[in-house]
């Protein structure tokens, strides 16, 4: 296996890193079941060192009934055996850092799997017990408690409450198989110090914090009332002093932290970015906004003013596991992101999605601070309509069968044109069906196209790495000046590096003046304009 650059030793590699995100059930199979593992990321990791990037991120690979796709956690400290083993997990770690790519893990906080030790005594125990204080059990409303014992909704939709033959209900802001921790107990805070330390000795340089912002709650748990200050479940201050002992545990270690946080108040989102906290945090409302210049720009300009103001990087992401993949969501009439407008037959416009997929691209590379790149966006990949019989998402089962779910940006990745299943790896059906045009975004027949998705990718991402100008300083990422353009175009210059200019006009506008078109995301016209939904790196 060729070793690819080392990886840079500078303490604040994080800050403008690029980040591959790994779906390891759906990334590549190397033992042939129909589902994805270690051994076949072991094996791809050639791909992610050609491609470029600086580390990799992998969504929950601890042992699970996989009831949500793994974030269903019932070890902490032991890898699924439909993925492998924790001797795999740590030659992958040691594999990927000799090759320049750092390991980032996600852990899941807020909640684990009913089938965790804790849950399965707290069952045993019964009311009353000290097993119970572990989690969020309490009598219901009601003159039998046949009520939920307040009116929370579920982060999946309906109630986040599900009552015991004992009579007693247990919170689960997601799943019924994903019970609440109870984060006011020093059982729960000393175990994820100790989960922390466990992977940071086994080499991960970082972490990423699922539902960061839901873990504490009101003791009263009191119904939800709209305005109402603090929220009950959401963003509540006891949070800070959390990731303050976490943050003291990374420091020791090198390591960094990115938390999902999705929050409206800039000011609120920005306390979690402060120096003791966390290092950066998903930037979910650049991934949520519409194809459109005016609000592009202002969501960009927003981001950069509440990361400077705590002196942390932005961070930019255009998909990942939860979300419609990019080439289907931009050809669609309603371009932007919401889980509730998720419904079965929207029209898309693959060839316009794509377009404008590939100009999003240099987008977003072209930022200052930490890109996220989820797998298969490199390959161009467009959302999969999953037969209705084969979904595994909870999240379409809670909605009654109105929302598709997440599956469709889940679908096994096609790697090689000719073989069995778009050469994913496996002998027999994977765990979810492949549509019957997935092998035309095969990674081999990308990988020879200069005109392709991958190769695109590839190039910016070189580009990205040393092209003077495109580095991140750590004043939070104000290496950005917006430049004079035509209406419904972005142009921007790097701080003594590269112009960015984002064509979502009507019409081909012409490019200011350089002395060299770095990249561009599709072909000029015939006048040397750039179309629309195109977009070109310059050398000014």
């Amino acid at each position: 296996m060729a070793a690819g650059p080392a990886p840079r030793v500078t303490v604040d590699w994080w800050r403008d890193a690029a980040i591959y995100q790994i779906y390891v059930r759906s990334f590549a199979d190397g033992d042939g079941d129909g589902t994805g593992d270690l051994a076949g990321v072991r094996a791809k990791l050639p791909h992610l060192v050609e491609l470029g990037v600086d580390a990799i991120w992998f969504t929950p690979w601890y042992l699970s009934p996989l009831a949500d796709g793994g974030y269903d956690v019932a070890d902490y400290r032991a890898i699924d055996p439909a993925f492998g083993s924790l001797t795999e997990a740590e030659g992958l770690i040691a594999d990927a850092r000799e090759l320049g790519i750092r390991t980032i893990v996600d852990i899941v906080p807020n909640h684990v799997s009913d089938q965790h030790a804790w849950f399965r005594a707290a069952l045993a125990a019964g009311p009353g017990s000290p097993e119970r204080e572990l989690f969020h059990f309490r009598a219901g409303r009601g003159p039998d408690g046949e009520l939920p014992p307040n009116d929370w909704v579920s982060e999946f939709g309906g109630v986040p409450w599900t009552r015991l033959a004992d009579g007693e209900w247990y919170l689960h802001l997601f799943a019924a198989q994903q019970p609440d921790l109870n984060w006011a107990h020093p059982t729960v805070r000393q175990e994820h110090e100790d989960v922390l330390r466990f992977w940071f000795e086994r080499g991960v340089s970082g972490v990423r914090i699922d539902s960061a912002a839901l873990l504490a709650k009101d003791p009263a748990l009191p119904d939800f009332v709209e305005g109402r200050d603090p929220h009950p479940f959401s963003d509540r201050d006891e949070l800070h002093d959390i990731y303050r002992s976490w943050r003291a545990i990374a420091d020791e270690y090198g390591a960094v932290f990115v938390g999902e946080v999705w929050l409206p108040d800039s000011e609120r989102f920005a306390r979690y970015l402060r120096p003791d906290e966390l290092h950066t945090a998903f930037n979910l409302n650049f991934l949520a906004c519409p194809w459109d210049a005016g609000r592009l720009r202002s969501t960009i300009d927003d981001t950069l003013a509440e990361h400077a103001a705590v002196g942390a990087p932005a961070t930019w992401v255009l998909c990942n596991h939860d979300v419609t993949r990019t080439a289907t969501r931009y050809g669609r009439e309603d371009t932007g992101f919401a889980f509730r407008t998720k419904t079965f037959g929207t029209p898309t416009d693959l060839a316009l999605g794509g377009r404008r997929a590939r100009a999003a691209a240099l987008l977003s590379l072209a930022l200052p601070g930490v890109l996220y790149l989820y797998q298969g966006e490199e390959l161009g990949l467009p959302e999969a309509d999953i037969p209705r019989d084969r979904i595994q998402d909870p999240m379409h089962l809670r909605s009654g069968g109105t929302d598709p779910g997440r599956d469709g940006c889940r679908v096994p990745l096609p790697w090689s044109a000719r073989a069995p299943y778009a050469g994913f790896g496996c002998t027999t059906e994977p765990w979810l069906p492949q549509p019957a045009d997935w092998s035309s975004y095969a990674a081999d027949r990308q990988r020879t196209d200069p005109e392709s998705m991958l190769s695109l990718y590839r190039e910016a991402l070189r580009l990205r790495r040393t092209e003077p100008g495109f580095r991140t300083a750590a004043d939070g990422g104000r290496q950005l000046a917006w430049l004079p353009s035509a209406p419904g175009v972005l142009a921007f210059a790097r701080t003594g590096g590269p112009v960015c200019v984002v064509n979502l006009g009507e019409g081909p506008v012409e490019l200011p003046e350089h002395t060299d078109v770095l990249l561009l995301s599709g072909p000029l016209d015939g006048q040397g304009r750039l179309p629309r939904d195109t977009a070109a790196w310059l050398r000014p």
